[in-house]
């Protein structure tokens, strides 16, 4: 009886940041049941500091050796725990944008703080699950809030196209993935966990078959989508510039963590033997995400469109870590990774600033920023300079790693690849760089000379310059602890034993 109440205990101390996340969610909906008045900023403070805490408790197990609890359903180690560190980072710095945004609009708070959060939890249980049901039930409880927060305004056209695109490409994709997963429950003979379906397909004989190459290949179209690969990136130009600017920033960097941690976890652990197959077919969709993403980059005249087609470049570069493997490979993939975070949010705290106090998302109205706003205008470049990878930022020593690692694994044509387009990205960050400072009066559009820097007084506004701040800080100076940065992460995949798996 002893022995069970301490596994019963361990097991829930492994789902113990996700518990606490699903507690702040309760209190939230009491809350805003039994108040007559809706006090948006306890709700506020109560999901950051549910997050505040979850993230806490991950670091505090961050050296606990490797568990597999709750019927093999959900494995913890430091690998995956590095990654529901990074989604709930990522809700943790996009709360505080969101809720100026959300005031201004006149939409409810309750709602999308709820949505967020459960998003959290989904895309936190998607990092550490080990079933396949358990995957992919997690990947659509992260997927069904993504829906619900890219349709949040209701009464905005263009909200309603993009949510109606993204339902219906994100539907597609999950069934082809949930086809997938059925070859190779069927392949190893009825089995569900990873390291059981390893074990069945080796036993049955069915690992280097064409059916295993097909449960493959719809694995990939399926977190394809959800990465926003080439070509399965068609929603997410619309989907961008469609939804809210915080729900946009929360999109660009929650899912591609989680869908990150499971395309690593899957590949490593079901297909070990067909390595230089995907290798191959993820070394296409990079390269092709890496030059459609920048080339079309180029000729956007709407900002958030202009960081749809980023992003989709950005998580080509990612792939160089996947594909590399080993220790390095991972390492520079989740520290690059982390540099994308702060900078991507930071940039996008940036654009809600500026479409809070002007009303516009074209890029040439930000011509002239400078004059009306330096500290904003000096923000926004520093974030876009780091996007491009330019020294001493941080964005430069992450891509730097990131390139370093794909050399050393043979990768060369990826990094060749990767350089080039790093420099087209270069040219269009500068371009609108060069845009902000620009002095003259009659190149300046209205929206800029009626631009007002307010003092922000409030709790909801400095809470997006808060927020801004951080990104910007870490943007600019988390590269120089680039080598304590590796070490931790390093270590932490010789104790989670993650590759060996």
């Amino acid at each position: 009886m002893k022995l069970e109440l301490d596994l019963s205990f361990l097991y829930g101390s492994t789902i113990l940041p996700e518990c606490i996340l699903i507690v702040c969610l309760i209190i939230i909906l009491i809350l805003d049941l039994i108040s007559e008045e809706r006090d948006t900023s306890s709700l506020y403070f109560i999901s950051l500091i549910g997050l505040l805490i979850s993230i806490g408790l991950l670091l505090f197990q961050w050296n606990e050796k490797p568990i597999i609890s709750f019927s093999g359903n959900f494995q913890t180690n430091s690998f995956n725990r590095i990654f529901r560190l990074l989604i709930a980072l990522c809700s943790l710095l996009c709360i505080p944008l969101s809720v100026e945004y959300i005031r201004r609009t006149k939409m409810p708070m309750t709602e999308f703080i709820i949505f967020v959060l459960t998003a959290t939890i989904g895309g936190m249980f998607l990092c550490g699950a080990n079933d396949l049901i358990t995957i992919f039930v997690a990947l659509e409880c992260l997927s069904l809030c993504s829906y619900l927060l890219s349709g949040y305004t209701k009464k905005d056209v263009r909200s309603n196209e993009a949510v109606m695109k993204y339902l219906l490409m994100g539907g597609i994709s999950s069934s082809i993935l949930a086809y997938g997963f059925s070859w190779l429950y069927g392949l190893s003979g009825g089995e569900t966990q990873l390291q059981e379906v390893i074990n069945g397909l080796i036993n049955t004989r069915m690992y280097n078959s064409s059916g295993a190459f097909i449960g493959l290949i719809c694995i990939i179209v399926g977190i394809g989508f959800k990465l926003s690969l080439v070509p399965f990136h068609q929603w997410t130009p619309d989907v961008y510039e469609g939804s809210p600017t915080p729900v946009v920033a929360f999109l660009s960097v929650a899912p591609k963590v989680a869908g990150l941690a499971l395309i690593t976890r899957i590949f490593n652990i079901i297909f070990p033997f067909s390595l230089d197959q995907w290798h191959f077919i993820l070394e296409i969709l990079a390269i092709s995400s890496m030059i459609l993403g920048n080339s079309v980059a180029i000729t956007q005249t709407s900002m958030k469109r202009m960081l749809a087609y980023s992003s989709i470049s950005q998580i080509g570069y990612l792939m160089i870590g996947i594909i590399a493997g080993d220790h390095n490979g991972y390492a520079s993939m989740m520290i690059y990774l982390l540099f994308y975070i702060f900078t991507n949010l930071g940039t996008f705290a940036c654009i809600i600033l500026f479409g809070l106090r002007t009303g516009t998302d074209n890029i040439r109205d930000y011509g002239g920023l400078f004059i009306k706003d330096p500290l904003l205008t000096l923000s926004f470049a520093l974030c876009l300079l780091s996007l491009g990878g330019i020294p001493p930022l941080s964005g430069f020593f992450g891509k730097l790693y990131l390139f370093w690692c794909g050399w050393e694994a043979g990768l060369y044509l990826l990094v060749f690849v990767g350089l080039f387009t790093s420099i087209i990205s270069v040219y269009y960050y500068l371009k609108i760089v060069k845009l902000l400072i620009t002095k003259e009066s009659e190149e300046m559009t209205a929206y800029i000379q009626t631009y007002v820097s307010s003092p922000l007084p409030s709790l909801s506004k400095s809470s997006i310059e808060v927020g801004l701040i951080v990104c910007v800080i870490v943007s600019t100076s988390l590269g120089v602890l680039m080598n304590p940065i590796n070490t931790i992460v390093q270590n932490t995949f010789i104790s989670s034993h993650f590759i060996s798996n």
